[in-house]
Formats: structure tokens, C-alpha cells, sequence
């Protein structure tokens, strides 16, 4: 099994953190000089002069103040305008669909699964693909695919059996819960029966990892600082794991966004700015890129409290060995052209940005995984592949 952390050879890692809710992209990356940005938007516009310029266009809500120190060292590449033709508001089907990359039809296979089974077909290591939280993302969930997920990373050596059967017996249950209404009670079914407590087999191996793990980085108390911390130890431990993947509630601010979604955004960011710099202080750093994705922007128009779903979102890659800075277009802010006089389009399809992960990065050939064939981004000064 080959390790990562300080082994010699250095397979590449993928790192996706969730945004889940529909994060509010004109919001995170701002129009600051736009007219048309504030006179849709006066009551949850960022006001231009607190606004963190990028460029003489585009800056970061100044809650991001940590996404902006790290893209200012060249560690991030902001991907404009993310979404795909006739885009679902639904949270069920739209999550679905960035998840299986299936806008057109119900799917039983997640993407995160499929490339887990490129990397291990054999499913010889079932740390190759973990979850850190409850439940398992439908994008690591495919028939006879095995996918790691940990609630507890601390306490999983320390329950008794029992308990910890219960505990996965729970996960799996939210799993039921999450999926039935996008994808009906039959595939759900049908899925755990085939895979049962087996995709949750490798948490055991994971046992020893807190007592192997020393920082002097300081992570934040919110979850998703305390998931990456997570992902930090376990890939710092060597054990093989090649995809994590993570995720951030809380981003549907229908409505009080403005009050509810800066923190949003300071704790998000603090956390993929420590865990970089965790992933440095540890010389693990070279081998990992995070993607950080949402399944879909808001509205142009503030609703007097907060934004309603909407299209044409963004995504962020993140990394030591990331090209920083802009790729694709910001979508046109100006009202004849929003999509449905309501909405952003999109100018990338979310398909071309899984494809740049997996291509250039995992050494994986998309098409299957993603259904087809996307354009892609170039967002790599480096990767861990042969050339």
C-alpha cells in the first residue's frame, strides 16, 4: 500500500469540501464596481468600500479575509460561473445531479464512487475514500463500492461494539433519509443492501490515528475546521487514502444572509487556510488539492432578507501546486442578460471542473465518470503524475 505524509512516493489526493445549501457566489467573489450588483441587491449587497479587490472588477467579501491571503500566495484558483444547462432548484435533484453528474436521469452511481473505484478495484484498502461526518455522500455511493465514513474520529477506537454498530446502523440510516426523496426508496434500498455496514468497514483501521497526530495549528471549534483537522490526521497518518470529502451546512440563506452568511464564509475559510498550512508544517502538503463546490448560486435579486436559489455559481481548487487566480468568466451581472430575467448563466459546466480534478490531477480519465466530454480548466502549476 502506498502512503502519503512522508513516504517517498507521493500519490496525488483529492480533497472536496460541500458547501451545502447553495453558496452565494456574487456574495463570496463581489462585482464591487457593478451597478447592477447593488441595485439588485440593497439589502445583502457587500458594501464597496469593505469589499477585498482582487482586481479593478471582482474582490472577496471581507469575511474571506483567509481565502484572500491564500489566492494573494498563489494557492487558489477561483472557477466563474460553475453550473450546467437548465439547472435544478431543487436541493434534492440539484445536489443529485452534482453528484452523479446525471442531469437528465436518475443515477445510482456517485462520481466520488466511480473514481474510488478506478483507484482501488479491487477494493483492497477500504480507507482509499472517506467521508468525515455522518451519513455517506451520494457522490461516494455506487453498487459494490466501499467508502469509509467517520462521524467521530476521536472516539472511534473507544466505543464498544455495540455501540459502534449502533452508530453505524445510524449513518446508514441518515443515508435513507437523504437520498429517498431525489433518487425513490428502491435504489436507496437496493444500494444498502449491497453494500450494508461493509462501506463503513475501514473506520476501525482508523483507530490509532489521533495518537500519531501532532500540530501547532490552532483549528477553529466549527465543524468544518474540526473535519478538516480530521482530514488532516488521517492523511498525515500514511494509510493509503486517496479521496476525502467533506461538508459545510448551512449556505441556503433564504433568509438573515446578511448576518448568517459571513460566518459562514470566515469559518470555511479559516479552516482550508489552517489546514493548508497544517498540510505544510507536516510536508504534506505537495500531494493535495481541495475542491471546494456548491450545488448551486443564488438569485440576482435579494428578497428583502436573503437570496432564493438561483444558477451560475462558482468553485474554488485550492492547493500548494495550484496556478492562483481567475479561470473561466464571471457571469454578466447586467439584467438583459440574467438567464429567465432572474438569474445568473453559467459560462463553465460543472462537469469540466470534476474532469480537471480527475484528469490532471488523479490521473483518471473522466469521460465515464462524468458522462461525457467538458471543457476543462488548467489550474496546475505541478501534479504528482508521471510525465
Amino acid at each position: 500500500m502506498s502512503g502519503n505524509g512522508h513516504s517517498e512516493k507521493k500519490d496525488p489526493v483529492l480533497v472536496i469540501v460541500q458547501l451545502s445549501g447553495g453558496n452565494d457566489f456574487m456574495n463570496t467573489l463581489v462585482p464591487y464596481n457593478e451597478g447592477h450588483y447593488y441595485d439588485a441587491r440593497p439589502l445583502v449587497g457587500v458594501p464597496q468600500d469593505e469589499v477585498m479587490p482582487i482586481n479593478d472588477e471582482l474582490g472577496f467579501n471581507p469575511a474571506a479575509e483567509r481565502m484572500k491571503k491564500m489566492y494573494d500566495g498563489g494557492d487558489v484558483a477561483v472557477i466563474q460561473g460553475v453550473g450546467y444547462p437548465n439547472s435544478s432548484r431543487s436541493h434534492f435533484r440539484g445536489m443529485d445531479i452534482m453528484h452523479t453528474c446525471e442531469p437528465d436521469r436518475i443515477s445510482t452511481e456517485g462520481w466520488v464512487a466511480k473514481l474510488i473505484q478506478r483507484l482501488d478495484p479491487d477494493s483492497e484498502n477500504p480507507l482509499t475514500g472517506i467521508n468525515i461526518g455522518r451519513g455517506l455522500p451520494r457522490a461516494m455511493a455506487a453498487p459494490g463500492v466501499t467508502a469509509t465514513s467517520v462521524g467521530d474520529l476521536d472516539n472511534y477506537g473507544l466505543m464498544p461494539d455495540i455501540q459502534a454498530e449502533e452508530d453505524r446502523n445510524r449513518d446508514l440510516e441518515i443515508f435513507k433519509r437523504m437520498y429517498t426523496p431525489a433518487i425513490g426508496a428502491g435504489m436507496v434500498m437496493d444500494y444498502l443492501r449491497q453494500t450494508g455496514t461493509d462501506s463503513l468497514a475501514g473506520a476501525d483501521m482508523l483507530a490509532p490515528v489521533p495518537g500519531m497526530y501532532e500540530s501547532s495549528v490552532e483549528y477553529g471549534s466549527n465543524p468544518i475546521a474540526k473535519a478538516l483537522r480530521d482530514v488532516a490526521r488521517i492523511h498525515t497518518a500514511g494509510l493509503g487514502a486517496r479521496v476525502f470529502y467533506t461538508n459545510h451546512i448551512g449556505y441556503d440563506t433564504h433568509s438573515h444572509q446578511p448576518p448568517v452568511h459571513p460566518g459562514l464564509l470566515r469559518d470555511m475559510t479559516g479552516a482550508l487556510d489552517d489546514f493548508l498550512t497544517d498540510l505544510r508544517e507536516h510536508d504534506a502538503a505537495d500531494e493535495v488539492a481541495v475542491l471546494v463546490f456548491t450545488e448551486f448560486g443564488r438569485r440576482m435579486k435579494d428578497n428583502g432578507s436573503g437570496t432564493d436559489h438561483g444558477s451560475g455559481g462558482g468553485a474554488f481548487i485550492i492547493g500548494e501546486n495550484v496556478e492562483g487566480g481567475l479561470y473561466a468568466e464571471y457571469p454578466s451581472v447586467d439584467p438583459k442578460d440574467w438567464l429567465n430575467g432572474e438569474d445568473l448563466k453559467h459560462t463553465i459546466d460543472f462537469r469540466g471542473i470534476y474532469g480537471t480534478m480527475l484528469e490532471q490531477w488523479m490521473g483518471v480519465e473522466p469521460e465515464e465518470i462524468v458522462v461525457g466530454e467538458f471543457e476543462q480548466v488548467q489550474p496546475f502549476k505541478k501534479t504528482m503524475l508521471p510525465n
